[in-house]
């Protein structure tokens, strides 16, 4: 396989895996209170470095690299909707 079949291959599994993703529906709230715990509100990879109140070093958040980013924040975001919509939870203890 050369390397533009491979590349071509490789781009059309990860939109798949992008549009299963996005389509995805919530409708069982003890799935949407596992996904909001599983999936990260912020970037977990982020951090400051301090040393005797000085920052030595700063790493950013490097979530954004991920090529699903987008789609597993936004099935954060509908299973947050979904729990203070149809369940009436408070979101806040999922931030």
């Amino acid at each position: 396989m050369n390397f533009l079949n491979k590349a071509n291959l490789d781009n059309s599994l990860l939109n798949q895996i992008r549009y299963q993703l996005e389509s995805v529906e919530i409708h069982n709230s003890n799935l949407a209170r596992l996904l909001c715990k599983i999936i990260p509100s912020n970037c977990p990879f982020e951090r400051t470095v301090k040393v005797f109140g000085r920052t030595l070093l700063q790493i950013p958040p490097l979530c954004k690299l991920n090529p699903l980013y987008e789609q597993i924040v936004g099935l954060r975001f509908k299973c947050l909707l979904y729990l203070v919509n149809e369940c009436g939870e408070d979101a806040r203890k999922y931030c």
